[in-house]
Formats: structure tokens, sequence, C-alpha cells
């Protein structure tokens, strides 16, 4: 194929034997992952790759960049040749580039070429680490909204204390954190659909629960857009838990947590600074005197625990859902592991047929949402 560099003779790509968006019926998951993207570029996502490609998993990884970089950094990892293949692109969307303007002057930069692949079916799923907007514009430019999806939304896990289903892990889903700042009510219902089948897919849930996040619990509360929201929600097809208050969202009561892309944001770095604040307070209380250090040796296994549990690079990535392909967007200070779960969460959505679970989720709903 054009601009695929080969790696000591690579297995041959199968080309896409289902429809847009589906998995491909038990053969190996392609995923085109942006190799330049992140703030560490072609050295962690070349690195999360190579690690993937010695795992006994069945997805292969098509490694979109500029050709020397990236094999400049092979030749310093291990990894099966036959699970990873160059393709070639040109310049990247770097953080504070102005995505559109950059989009538009370098039309073969990585993420460009990657939903490419992905759009005509030499891929299953996007990865990348790159500057969110970018993600966003790319996927948008190379993708179809699915029937019935007014607004795509990006998606975040955190963890919780309490574990709803098979997971030893439990984590909750909450869209949108950043496509949609301003979200109607319709908007709401369509993140509450693609919420519900995204986490019925990563977290094996049958019917996950969802709530809206809003100042109070009651029906009442909330924007004019959440209130109409709830009934609605109230009267159809999803496990709807009604309201969520911020003192919840880290309980786990619910599966799928529904706000606008504004609110969400901010709840998420919110998440993230109490994470790391934590850490940085055990740490200067480990210094400070022999007594504390006495402590936290005693509740070792126990921060040991928590400290995984809000590791953020153990969930992958961030879906972005609403279109007809799987897209995941990494953590732009995703590091190699992170790299890695990312490739698996984009694979393990492309075999669970996700566009054709939103679709269908929709539709369930009244075919508009």
């Amino acid at each position: 194929m054009r601009g695929r560099v080969p790696l000591q003779a690579p297995a041959a790509i199968p080309q896409a034997t289902g429809g847009p968006g589906r998995p491909r019926g038990g053969q190996v998951v392609t995923v085109a992952l942006d190799a330049m993207g992140g703030d560490a570029g072609v050295a962690s996502t070349v690195e999360g790759a190579a690690l993937l490609s010695r795992e006994e998993v069945p997805v292969q990884v098509l490694l979109v960049g500029d050709p020397i970089a990236v094999e400049q950094q092979l030749r310093q990892v291990r990894y099966d040749p036959q699970r990873l293949q160059v393709v070639a692109s040109s310049g990247v969307v770097r953080g504070g580039d102005p995505p559109r303007a950059t989009l538009d002057r370098l039309p073969d930069c990585s993420i460009a070429v990657a939903a490419r692949l992905v759009r005509d079916g030499d891929a299953d799923a996007l990865v990348s680490a790159g500057d969110t907007g970018a993600v966003i514009l790319a996927s948008s430019d190379a993708f179809r909204r699915l029937e019935g999806v007014r607004r795509a939304a990006l998606a975040a896990v955190f963890p919780t204390e309490q574990r709803h289903g098979p997971r030893e892990d439990p984590f909750a889903l909450m869209l949108d954190v950043g496509a949609t700042v301003q979200a109607t009510a319709e908007d709401l219902l369509g993140f509450a659909a693609m919420g519900s089948a995204y986490s019925a897919i990563i977290s094996e849930l049958p019917a996950p629960r969802i709530a809206l996040l809003s100042n109070g619990s009651e029906p009442s509360k909330g924007t004019s857009a959440i209130v109409e929201a709830h009934a609605r929600l109230a009267k159809g097809p999803l496990a709807f838990a009604g309201n969520v208050e911020g003192v919840e969202l880290l309980r786990g009561t619910v599966d799928v947590i529904v706000c606008d892309g504004f609110l969400g944001n901010v709840v998420l770095k919110m998440i993230e600074g109490m994470s790391e604040i934590a850490r940085d307070l055990a740490r200067g209380a480990a210094e400070s005197s022999l007594q504390a250090r006495i402590g936290l040796s005693m509740l070792g296994p126990e921060l040991r625990q928590l400290r995984a549990r809000t590791d953020w690079k153990r969930y992958g990535g961030a879906p972005l859902l609403g279109f007809d392909r799987v897209v995941i967007k990494a953590h732009g200070r995703s590091e190699a592991r992170a790299i890695r779960n990312a490739i698996k969460v984009a694979a393990k959505a492309a075999e669970g047929d996700l566009a054709g679970r939103i679709r269908d989720t929709v539709l369930a709903m009244g075919g508009s949402a």
C-alpha cells in the first residue's frame, strides 16, 4: 500500500470485511496510531506499540508518522515486526498550534493520515495522544456522524469506590468533557446513549446505570436542558438513575455521568488534581517525620492499591463518540504503558462494534439523540 514502510516483511493487512465501523469478524483488529502525537512524540508511541506487539493479543498497529523518526525509535525497542507497520506522513499538529489552520496547511500530517486510514478501511480504529482539537477536527473531516447523533462527545474515565460488573478496576465514564461546551437536552440524550453503548462494551455491563450531573438529586434541579433531559430519560429504555451530585461522582453509584463539555472538563481536571495533591501530601508527610514514615509504611499495601486505582495511565484514553469509526484520544502526557492501554481499548471497542451499538441505542431511544 502506498506510504507503507515494511518492517522485515510484515504480514499483509486484510481489508475490512464488515460495514463502516464494524469489526473484522474474528480477524486481527488493526489500529492506526498517530505516532507523532503527544508530549513525548515517537518516544512514547513507538514504545507503547512495541510493548503491545509482544503480547498475545490479536491487534496490529499502523505507526503513522515521520518514517525516519519512527524507525530510529524502533531500533531502540523490542517488537514483533509482524504486528507493526510504518505509514509515512508529513508534519504534526502540536499543542498551541491552531488546529483548523494547521490541518489545512498540513493535509498529510500524522493525525490526518491516520484518520484517513481508518476511513478507507485500512484500520479499524484511531488512537492519538495529540492535540484534542486536532483529533476532533480530523475525525470530523474523515468520518461521518452516526445517524441520529447531533453532536460528538469526548468521554473520560475515572476510578470509583464501588465495583459494578466483572471488572476488577471499577471506573465511571463521564461525557462530555470538552467536545461540546454548551449542550441542549437533545445533546444530553445523545451523550447518554453513546455512554451507555461504550460502557456496555468496555465495562462489560448489560445495562449501564446512567445519571445526569446536576446540583441536586431532585428532577427539578439543574438547568432547563438538564430538567428536560431528566424527564425524557426517565421515560426511555436506558437504565436511568436520575441526577447525581458532585459528591457522589467517585462513589461508583452510577456507571455513566452525563453533562455538557464545559462542566465535564472542569470536573475531570479537578479529579485529576485531587489525585496528584493526595500523592504530594503523602510524600510530604513521609519526609516530615519518622512517625509519619512509620505510619505510611504500615499503610503500604493500601496506598499502593490507591495509587494504582487513581493512575490514569491504566485506563488508556478518552473515546470520542458519535462518529461511524472508533476514536480514542489518549492523554497528552501518555507514556508507553498508557499508549499500549489506549490501543487495547480501541481494539476492544472496534471488536465490540461500538458504532453499531451506539446506532442501535439511539434508535431504541426514538431515532434522534
